[in-house]
């Protein structure tokens, strides 16, 4: 490959200057200058809400800057995807966009088929696509249906894809998350394979072991600025955490104290749920709210669907007071006293066309019926007293949910669960895309839940949060649980370390109360 400071005196391939992109009301990227060249791979570091997926999109042409400019081979890109793809951008998101029901070579051959005096030229296809193939030293028969085939080849085919169209800048989007050790090496392969060509790859991860294998540089992200690039070679790996907490070091030190002396609610035990989890084991006990940390795709929201029954485990066993289910249902674990609030708050967490009153009592329509009847005097009582315990605002409880603000609707998709009388709450990302008032009451309403003698399991791919409200820290990496934090030596740097499977400095940690939490710029369309 291609040294790092021989690429310096080449010109760039694409090139943003004094970006600035706003949503309403947060400012997405400010006063951004990026820069990237031929044959150079540059990784993208950043916590949610960053900035990395929006300047994942300028620079393949799915938005316009608000002010500054994007540059491709030196010239402005004025256009949309189109243009960025003519000019040589391709990205590779981390939801993988193949047709599961065709083939490798149609799939790399759609929109524009190589075609015959009889219609489509299928032995050209095929021969096309293997030559692809080929050159990135993957053994994948073109006319394999594409859901045959594992997580990491379908990764490649994606790649290959973008290939094809024989990009200059190749944008790769956490294209590991989702794989095992073994599949990681073929991806990473691939990649020192283009850049050894020429090409540029901009690669989004947090994994560090994989940055540092195939990275000449990395550019870290915070609050919509680009903080530093930095040589890989060079970089320490806490000053690179440093660099992605900025002022959050001061907001890392837990107010809890750890709880062990409660009874064991619920116990997971070598639960396998392929691809993501590998053997989950751990033990949540009565009064203590439980944070689960790891990168994304690392298999959070699955752990929390495969305990609620809604993904069917593997293996293993998912126990509830002593109470053992090897296969559990999701009306099972209702019985058992597990509710869960899902990540997806308005796909799958609540019911627009009802009212707050029946997204609310819905868990139990028992506790509101009399004689068989729903008895609209219960409904009215059980919700008052649901809304003035957890702050929901809302003059009239019978008003479809949707009017309420986000985290109006998330409080009252927890209150679910507690009209239900739950004796373990599954919380998935609770807090995302609610205001800074919303994101501290729902703090305090995991703490009220967890001091009634419940167990709050909290699931957040926000570092900075699981200090402020968890007595204990799980996280996940590679499928199993690998670290273990108590309250109050939880710290975001050694949360966040663990996550990237490296080591945090212990001296790095300032031993100061946390701050309220900042008003999150999490407006990426995709999490990052």
């Amino acid at each position: 490959m291609t040294t790092a400071p021989e690429r310096s005196t080449r010109p760039a391939i694409a090139e943003v200057r004094g970006a600035r992109k706003q949503y309403p009301g947060v400012v997405a990227l400010d006063d951004v200058d990026f820069t990237i060249q031929p044959g150079e791979v540059r990784a993208l570091l950043g916590q949610n809400g960053a900035g990395k997926s929006t300047l994942i999109r300028l620079l393949s042409g799915v938005e316009r800057p608000d002010t500054g400019e994007v540059r491709i081979d030196g010239e402005p890109l004025d256009g949309g995807v189109n243009e960025a793809g003519r000019r040589g951008v391709a990205t590779c998101y981390q939801e993988l966009s193949l047709i599961r029901e065709v083939t490798v070579a149609e799939n790399l051959s759609l929109g524009k088929w190589p075609m015959s005096g009889f219609g489509i030229d299928r032995r050209r296809m095929t021969a096309s696509t293997r030559a692809t193939l080929e050159r990135l030293g993957a053994d994948i028969d073109p006319d394999a249906v594409v859901g045959t085939l594992t997580l990491a080849q379908q990764q490649i085919v994606e790649i290959a894809r973008a290939v094809q169209e024989e990009p200059k800048l190749l944008i790769l989007d956490e294209p590991t998350s989702a794989l095992a050790s073994a599949e990681v090496d073929v991806v990473l392969g691939t990649v020192q394979r283009l850049s050894a060509e020429g090409v540029a790859v901009l690669y989004v991860s947090h994994r560090m072991d994989e940055i540092r294998q195939i990275a000449d540089t990395a550019t870290v992200m915070r609050n919509g600025r680009v903080i530093e690039t930095v040589s890989i070679s060079g970089a320490d790996t806490n000053r690179i955490i440093h660099l992605m907490l900025g002022e959050a070091l001061e907001s890392t030190v837990a107010v809890r104290t750890a709880r062990t002396d409660g009874e064991v609610l619920l116990r997971v035990d070598d639960v396998v749920l392929a691809p993501k989890l590998d053997g989950v084991s751990f033990e949540g006990r009565a009064g203590e709210v439980l944070g689960i940390a790891g990168l994304l795709g690392t298999g959070r929201t699955e752990l929390l669907r495969a305990i609620a029954g809604y993904d069917r485990i593997r293996s293993g066993a998912v126990s509830v007071r002593g109470r053992l289910e090897q296969h559990p249902t999701p009306r099972r674990m209702r019985q058992l006293g597990v509710g869960m609030t899902p990540e997806d708050r308005k796909g799958t967490g609540i019911i627009p066309g009802l009212g707050i009153d029946e997204n609310i009592v819905m868990s139990d329509w028992r506790r509101v019926s009399s004689g068989g009847v729903l008895a609209s005097g219960k409904i009215r009582e059980a919700t008052r007293a649901l809304a003035g315990r957890l702050a929901i605002k809302a003059d009239d409880m019978t008003r479809p949910i949707n009017t309420l603000s986000g985290g109006n609707q998330q409080k009252a998709v927890i209150a679910r669960w507690l009209h239900a009388d739950s004796d373990v709450l599954l919380l998935d990302e609770p807090t995302r895309g609610v205001d800074v008032q919303a994101k501290a009451q729902i703090y305090d309403i995991m703490r009220q839940v967890a001091d009634s003698g419940k167990l709050v399991v909290f699931v957040s791919s926000e570092a900075e949060e699981l200090p402020l409200a968890c007595d204990r820290v799980l996280v996940l990496r590679g499928g199993r649980i690998r670290e273990e934090f108590r309250a109050p030596d939880i710290t975001v740097p050694d949360v966040l370390a663990a996550s990237m499977g490296v080591a945090s400095d212990p001296g790095d940690h300032p031993a100061t109360t946390p701050a309220q939490p900042t008003d999150p710029t999490d407006v990426d369309v995709r999490a990052e």
